[in-house]
Order: structure tokens, then sequence, then C-alpha cells
């Protein structure tokens, strides 16, 4: 895990952006931006390149899913690994719609760590093999 790169965080709740972002801090990210709706978050990615983004699930105007969607768009960005975090817990994912992966809240510093891994790990064996 390449903690050196700009993480994102997504929430609609001020809380859960300050929370996520401790988090992020804990497992070793240190540049950590914050925004609060889905359209500060399309801003934020036009403006800066980022490594990750951690966006909430259920905001409004734009949910988690809308703006995967859009990032998933846009050719600068749509490579971008993104992680759900979400309440939902049920077995279907379809609600994710380009994401990577999610995070059932509440979750601790170490259960970011493994998703971030596991979402990269599985990023590399999807590459194909130079040659």
């Amino acid at each position: 895990m390449n903690a050196s790169v700009p993480v994102l965080v997504v929430d609609d709740s001020r809380t859960m952006t300050t929370i996520i972002g401790t988090l992020a801090r804990e497992i070793g990210f240190s540049d950590i931006d914050q925004v609060h709706d889905g359209r500060s978050a399309l801003d934020r990615l036009r403006e800066k390149t980022y490594g990750l983004v951690l966006s909430d699930w259920d905001m409004r105007p734009m949910n988690g899913t809308e703006l995967t969607q859009q990032i998933r768009k846009d050719s600068k960005n749509s490579k971008i690994p993104i992680i759900m975090i979400t309440a939902k817990c049920d077995a279907d994912e379809a609600w994710l719609c380009g994401a990577d992966g999610y995070l059932t809240k509440p979750f601790k510093a170490n259960d970011l760590r493994e998703k971030i891994e596991e979402v990269l790990a599985r990023r590399d064996e999807e590459l194909p093999l130079a040659g």
C-alpha cells in the first residue's frame, strides 16, 4: 500500500469525514482532502490527482453510486480506486456501480487498511502483463 498518494474523503456528514480522515492518517496517509458532497468531490478531482477515493454511499443530492459513475466517465480519473463507506450491509453489491469495494460502518483503522490493500491487490492482478 502506497500511503503517499493523496486521498479524497467524501461524506455529507462532517463528523464522518473527520473520522474517516483520522483513520486514514492512523494507517499512514498524510495527504487527505475532505469534501461534503459529490459535486465538490468532482470539482476537487478536476483540480488534483488522487490515488484513492473513500466515499459515503448515502449522500444528498448526489449519492456515492452517482459520484462513482461520474468519476468513471472522466478519462483522467476513471481508474482511481474507489471504496464506498456505508451502513448498508445486505449481500447485494449491485449498488456499488463501479466502486472497487466497500466498508460497512462502523469500522476501525485496521479494517480500512485491509480493505485498501485488498482493493489495490485486486487491481494489480487485473493489470495486463508487459511484454
